[in-house]
């Protein structure tokens, strides 16, 4: 059995790290838990405060509602890890999370995630310690664990030995530029609905042009954002 120091780690910092591994540990993830292709860690940071009662927050300067994560707290944590890999700090404030990111947090040794709570974290902190600041959607979570969870989800599933057909991955939405293609299975007839009949052709050029326009389609209807961002994509699926 591989070292721990060989595992893809994924190490999370929370103040509830009873949250964890949580649905991790079903279907993929689990599995890949169970036979150790990675390992998750959690470093609680209210056992780095100083006082007696574990304070993590303060007021903020300036006033406003809420409390703000302290910095020298959080410093502590990161601290007690010695994290290997830049750190990662789930915020709408972030720059949009990308299926490119996941590809290269996935490639890293490890994952080193902050989970934020109340109205954020100070600001110092994620500056000294150089976070990498991301966004997984223009939504707010009571707190950055569920949103740490999807993350490191979607980066196990890419590791080596996760996912039994690699090519699935290849043809999954993100990847090329473009969503997914709509997927058909039994019956082939519901409810008067039918399959594309080129999908029932079993001619393999004639499926995958379908599959081709019909991801174009579902970008342009759902996603024109990413249409609009991938021109070389969308001129290859004219061609």
């Amino acid at each position: 059995m591989a070292s721990a120091t060989d595992l893809w780690t994924a190490r999370v910092y929370t103040i509830f790290p009873e949250m964890f591994p949580g649905p991790l540990e079903f279907s993929l993830a689990g599995a890949g838990l169970k036979r150790s292709i990675w390992t998750i860690e959690t470093v609680d940071i209210r056992a780095h405060a100083s006082d007696k009662h574990r304070t993590v927050d303060g007021a903020p300067y300036g006033g406003g509602p809420g409390m703000v994560m302290r910095a020298d707290v959080i410093d502590s944590a990161l601290e007690s890890a010695n994290p290997r890999t830049q750190p990662v700090y789930l915020t709408p404030r972030g720059r949009p999370l990308t299926q490119k990111d996941i590809r290269r947090l996935a490639a890293q040794e490890e994952l080193n995630i902050l989970c934020g709570r109340f109205e954020g974290v100070d600001e110092r902190v994620l500056e000294a310690r150089n976070f990498d600041q991301v966004c997984m959607g223009d939504f707010i979570m009571s707190g950055g664990e569920p949103a740490a969870i999807a993350l490191i989800d979607a980066c196990v599933r890419l590791l080596p030995g996760i996912m039994g057909n690699r090519e699935s991955v290849l043809e999954e939405s993100f990847e090329g530029g473009l969503l997914e293609y709509p997927q058909y299975t039994r019956p082939e007839v519901w409810k008067g609905r039918r399959v594309p009949k080129h999908l029932l052709s079993g001619h393999h050029e004639k499926i995958n042009k379908w599959r081709r326009e019909a991801a174009a389609k579902t970008t342009r209807e759902q996603r024109p954002d990413l249409w609009v961002l991938n021109r070389d994509c969308n001129m290859a699926v004219k061609d």
